[in-house]
């Protein structure tokens, strides 16, 4: 598939967070979009968080009226991962969990047109063994979008051992065609962004664990000494403290390094169950007006 044009459907495996943005922003180009879920209640969900973003675009001017019918005309739910498999690139966006990423791509083989692409949104998990569980590695890779998908620029772009030339130029072409931007990165644990990123967030995690500060005094301090939008503590909560510790974990069992060990604090946290926002509880409680730190 040298013929980058020929490209006009995406198949979305994944309604959630991460999905639901992909799907967005792949109608809102231009693209025919298929989105699985093996839960009709999710495909709902994303297909009103859907509407509700594109309805804010329009508010804010940023496209038409016309565009945010004929986006939400172009994306087809459905609960068969075979319709998916009809698409001439599919995404995968499912959980950060190797051993479910590996039964979705297991299922997912039997279903594809000779010529279909396949990409994984991982954000840490090697494309190189994700791709030796399909019948095409040299079709396969890394296709790393940021979160919230709509709104954040940057999509990493990561070739496994076996990935061809073709399909990486075919999938940077998307990225173009999406008005996003791609950098390349190599196939190592969390690769760029993540890797710089999920370290500051776990030492932020330590430095609340070790007293020297408290969630207040630590998201304060980045914010207003770092000139970072958001509080490192209040980042964990939005991307989630289950994801966060599923890449130290990536990256510490990758790179046996001990400046990966995850936080015993962070782990505490995702075993109460308190992943963040969207369990409304984590480094702050969201269940009353304002977020409150919860230490």
């Amino acid at each position: 598939m040298s013929d980058t044009a020929s490209i006009r459907s995406i198949g979305i495996i994944g309604a959630g967070q991460m999905g639901n943005g992909i799907a967005h922003v792949c109608a809102l180009a231009g693209y025919d979009v298929i989105l699985n879920d093996i839960d009709q209640g999710r495909l709902d969900a994303a297909l009103k968080t859907i509407e509700g973003n594109l309805a804010r675009q329009a508010a804010r001017n940023k496209i038409s009226d016309v565009d945010r019918a004929d986006t939400l005309a172009r994306i087809r739910p459905t609960l068969e991962l075979a319709e998916v498999g009809k698409a001439d690139l599919v995404i995968e966006a499912a959980t950060e969990d190797e051993a479910l990423k590996k039964s979705i791509f297991q299922k997912l083989t039997e279903h594809l047109g000779p010529e279909t692409l396949i990409a994984s949104n991982t954000s840490s998990i090697s494309i190189t063994r994700l791709a030796s569980i399909t019948d095409r590695p040299e079709r396969f890779m890394g296709m790393h979008f940021m979160n919230p998908v709509p709104m954040m620029k940057l999509v990493e772009l990561i070739r496994g051992i076996a990935t061809e030339d073709t399909t990486f130029n075919a999938v940077r072409e998307v990225v173009k065609n999406l008005g996003k931007t791609s950098t390349a990165a190599e196939d190592f644990p969390a690769f760029i962004v993540n890797r710089i990123l999920l370290p500051m967030i776990n030492e932020a995690v330590y430095t609340l664990y070790e007293g020297v500060g408290s969630v207040d005094a630590i998201d304060t301090a980045m914010k207003l000494g770092a000139n970072h939008p958001m509080g490192p503590l209040e980042l964990a909560d939005f991307i989630g403290l289950d994801t966060c510790l599923s890449v130290m974990q990536v990256l510490y069992d990758g790179l046996a390094d001990t400046k990966y060990r995850p936080c015993p604090l962070l782990v505490k946290y995702v075993e109460a169950g308190w992943l963040g926002r969207k369990a409304n509880r984590g480094f702050y409680d969201y269940r009353g007006d304002v977020p409150v730190p919860t230490r």
